[in-house]
């Protein structure tokens, strides 16, 4: 590496010599802009020779790794905000419900647990209540929010 590198550097400054030389030997007029605009490409080209020597067939990139630690980390992402939002459902689910409770006079608490729906979007799919039992919240809760009696599971003071 550090051969290339002086090969390189030699090679720019016997062009700049050269053309020196040249320019000093021409004499003043067309001929010596033509010469010095000749050498100016023929300095150009040493100052690219690294650049034009390089084989970029051997060139290869391998972003494969990346790809499947960026689809990797896009699937975390996902399955953490469906984690979150199922979280915020059964919250909001949950205290809903008793909003609905105190609305009819009880004494509720609810823990709602979710499962996806066909769409992947979580749904109510259980919940657990703390509280007198009512028939009218349980309905209502399997009419307005999909939970069956079957899927309602009350403690402390059930009737």
């Amino acid at each position: 590496m550090i051969g290339a590198v002086r090969s390189w550097i030699t090679s720019i400054a016997a062009v700049t010599l050269l053309l020196t030389v040249v320019q000093a030997l021409v004499p003043e007029g067309t001929l010596k802009k033509i010469t010095g605009f000749t050498g100016g490409l023929l300095l150009l080209a040493a100052l690219l020779q690294p650049v034009l020597r390089t084989d970029l067939g051997r060139l290869r990139l391998d972003f494969s790794d990346y790809r499947s630690a960026v689809d990797q980390r896009a699937l975390e992402l996902d399955a953490a905000g469906k984690e979150e939002l199922a979280a915020l459902i059964e919250s909001r689910i949950a205290a809903y419900i008793s909003d609905k409770a105190d609305a009819l006079g009880l004494l509720v608490t609810a823990r709602v647990r979710t499962e996806d729906g066909e769409d992947g979007t979580p749904l109510p799919a259980s919940v657990e209540l703390e509280g007198s039992y009512s028939q009218d919240l349980a309905d209502w809760m399997a009419l307005e929010l999909g939970i069956p009696a079957e899927r309602q599971v009350w403690h402390e003071g059930k009737n």
